[in-house]
């Protein structure tokens, strides 16, 4: 898939999380998805390359980027909790769903309990 399918696949799916807000912010060209206030996915573009970045566990981070080429640490981020996804022939759509499901619920069990749509241990899993 391409960096345009990547992002347009990413961002649908996001923001049909619940509590998901998409902000437009830094410039016109970066898309920020935040739960409660607080980013789990960032779109943009690094030269030419439509990019998503995404929160992940640090141990799940250093796995991905040494099975995916198209998985590199986080632009613009930490690069032990963050990572980079563009478009290539490692990535399909079901990988970037569960990336996406993965970082919003990374963000999720950080929030307050009160303040949480889901809960982040058994949603959006499989029984």
């Amino acid at each position: 898939m391409d960096g345009q399918e990547l992002q347009k696949i990413a961002g649908d799916y996001a923001v049909g999380l619940p509590g998901t807000d998409l902000e437009h912010r830094l410039s016109p060209d970066w898309r920020l998805y935040k739960v409660r206030g607080k980013v789990f996915m960032l779109m943009t573009e690094m030269p030419g390359r439509p990019v998503a970045i995404l929160k992940a566990d640090p141990d799940d981070a250093a796995a991905l980027r040494e099975q995916y080429a198209d998985v590199t640490p986080g632009y613009h981020m930490n690069k032990r909790h963050w990572i980079t996804v563009e478009g290539g022939g490692t990535i399909d759509e079901k990988l970037v769903k569960e990336l996406v499901i993965d970082s919003y619920r990374l963000v999720v069990s950080g929030l307050p309990k009160s303040e949480r749509p889901v809960d982040p241990r058994t949603y959006g899993r499989r029984a």
